[in-house]
């Protein structure tokens, strides 16, 4: 246990010889932002990014009415939340590349694990690396950027961070044999509850991560500097290892199936994910599901919806410890709050246990933005904003402060983030932007913290003329790589020069539509003339998704409309 702290020791014990140096000393680019940069709700404030793996909006304050998140519906009652926020890419490397960048995975030409943006593609500037050039500590706990090859094995330090990223040590173990089976032996399973005193090292992961953000925390309040702590947690990602404890809070007849766990019957191909790394879980190998539309029996998909809520509990914890740590430390009057996930997650919908696909289920996010005196009351000094709430005693509800339902996108993070620190918002990138350094293609979506809920339930602000609602009306764009039309071992995560087919795939208030084209790995073009399929959904009547009318609908403006977008 010893050795286990010593590098963090070693990292605080040179932060806080690095705090002793001017301010500057920080910067890996330009100082602070001069007599241009803007001044926003939260000018000068520190911020602290949440950023959870694999989670699809099943929390109180999405309206699901089983799932216990006390904390996070807490955070979500004195901040602005999104109802409608997507992921540029359901797959971990390339979404978070993508929303710390401000850049789509066309441009940062990142689809899988193996290549780093900054010599692949360019050498954007990140989030982060902005607001240490403008004068912020900043700092990374557990998985922000997708460890590896992708972040330069470095989690993009020293440009993007202050000191080097912490790492819980316990994150080796995440695929160990640690799963209990009911044979009494250790299994590397996909269910997992375990007893955390018989974990290595007798933790997990995220509560090691907890620790850590916590322990930041102190020193930033002892040392007044403005920071901007990213910290990311690993659950509900696979497997689905948790403290067993959870498991009380969903008892098995209580979990009902998805609502459509079946493949829809004219969903395309090329479409389908068929859960690969799933089937390579012990205990579902061991069910001997067919490959590659197979149906898990009805009680091992309960199982799993069971454990990927009592996950989600798990982390509800983690993140109130964190928040009552923010009041505990003085911070929640003077701290912007953003919480979210690199995307969602199947669980059963559509025959599918995976992300890897352009569905809501797989690139839908949950999204709030809590910031002092904007979307909250100014906070007097020592008041208490995020009491820790138990979900094991905890009954109440907690409704968003603010609520919009517009169509907003992650790639739209750095802008935002930027104007609500008063930080000037980095300028639009240009059609071509390789060679620019700092540029985002997201837009800020501060004006939507003040649109009324009549506006922005309709999702088109009050337009009446058809033709110019369609061409203005908010979009979320995500894609999707695949090898080939039918499913094969490789098409959840396809190397770059395996990918032969791109699904770009739009979605607004109304509609989701796809289009699979043929696409050339080695000059990043996709062919717009050679669709191998599409998807067109109407949301009104077919909410889950399940009915592909692509085929009987003439989908000229929505064609339109996509290539539009792309070129933009």
């Amino acid at each position: 246990m010893a050795a286990a702290r010593l590098c963090p020791c070693l990292f605080l014990c040179l932060f806080l010889l690095l705090l002793r140096l001017p301010r500057d000393a920080f910067a890996a680019g330009p100082a602070a932002a001069g007599p241009g940069a803007g001044r926003g709700p939260g000018d000068g404030m520190n911020v602290l990014f949440i950023i959870v793996d694999d989670l699809r909006p099943v929390l109180g304050c999405y309206g699901d009415k089983l799932v216990k998140s006390p904390n996070i519906d807490q955070l979500a009652s004195q901040s602005m939340v999104f109802s409608n926020a997507y992921a540029q890419q359901a797959v971990c490397a390339p979404s978070r590349v993508s929303f710390l960048t401000g850049r789509r995975p066309d441009t940062t030409r990142l689809y899988d694990f193996y290549s780093y943006w900054r010599v692949h593609a360019g050498n954007y500037s990140t989030m982060p690396q902005y607001f240490k050039e403008n004068g912020y500590v900043t700092l990374s706990v557990g998985k922000v950027f997708h460890p590896g090859v992708s972040s330069n094995y470095s989690d993009d330090y020293p440009y993007s961070w202050s000191i080097p990223p912490f790492h819980p040590s316990a994150e080796k173990h995440e695929n160990d044999k640690t799963c209990r089976g009911k044979d009494g032996k250790l299994h590397a399973n996909l269910v997992c509850p375990v007893n955390v005193t018989e974990m290595p090292e007798g933790t997990l992961p995220d509560i090691q991560s907890t620790e850590e953000a916590i322990h930041l925390l102190n020193v930033m309040k002892s040392t007044r500097q403005k920071f901007f702590l990213a910290v990311g947690y690993h659950k509900p990602h696979i497997p689905l290892r948790y403290p067993q404890e959870f498991l009380k809070l969903y008892p098995l007849e209580n979990i009902t199936l998805a609502p459509d766990p079946w493949v829809p019957k004219k969903l395309p191909s090329v479409a389908y994910n068929p859960w690969m790394d799933i089937r390579q879980r012990d205990d579902v190998e061991a069910l001997n599901v067919s490959f590659p539309y197979g149906a898990l029996p009805d009680d091992f998909q309960r199982q799993i919806r069971q454990s990927y809520y009592a996950a989600v509990s798990y982390l509800d914890v983690q993140i109130g410890l964190l928040l009552s740590a923010l009041d505990d430390a003085g911070l929640s009057n003077n701290t912007i709050v953003v919480f979210t996930a690199d995307h969602g997650w199947s669980l059963g919908e559509h025959g599918e246990w995976a992300k890897y696909s352009n569905f809501d289920v797989a690139t839908r996010v949950p999204l709030m933005f809590y910031v002092p005196g904007m979307t909250t009351s100014p906070v007097s000094q020592g008041a208490r904003v995020f009491p820790y709430l138990d979900p094991f005693s905890y009954i109440g509800v907690s409704v968003p402060q603010g609520q919009s339902k517009q169509m907003v996108e992650l790639v739209s993070l750095f802008p935002t983030l930027a104007e609500l620190a008063g930080l000037q918002v980095p300028p639009a990138c240009p059609e071509m932007s390789f060679g620019v350094v700092l540029c985002t293609e997201g837009r800020s979506i501060v004006h939507y913290f003040n649109i009324s809920e009549g506006e922005v339930g309709e999702g088109k602000e009050g337009c009446a003329d058809t033709d110019r609602c369609f061409n203005e009306e908010p979009v979320a764009f995500s894609q999707y790589p695949r090898p080939a039309d039918t499913p094969q071992w490789n098409s959840d995560k396809p190397k770059l020069k395996d990918i032969r087919i791109m699904g770009y795939s739009m979605r607004t208030i109304d509609y989701r539509y796809t289009l699979w084209v043929q696409f050339d790995p080695n000059n990043f073009r996709a062919n717009f003339e050679d669709v191998h399929a599409g998807e067109l959904y109407m949301m009104e009547n077919d909410p889950n998704q399940d009915n592909n009318v692509y085929n009987n609908t003439s989908h000229g403006w929505f064609f339109k409309k996509l290539l539009g977008f792309l070129k933009h």
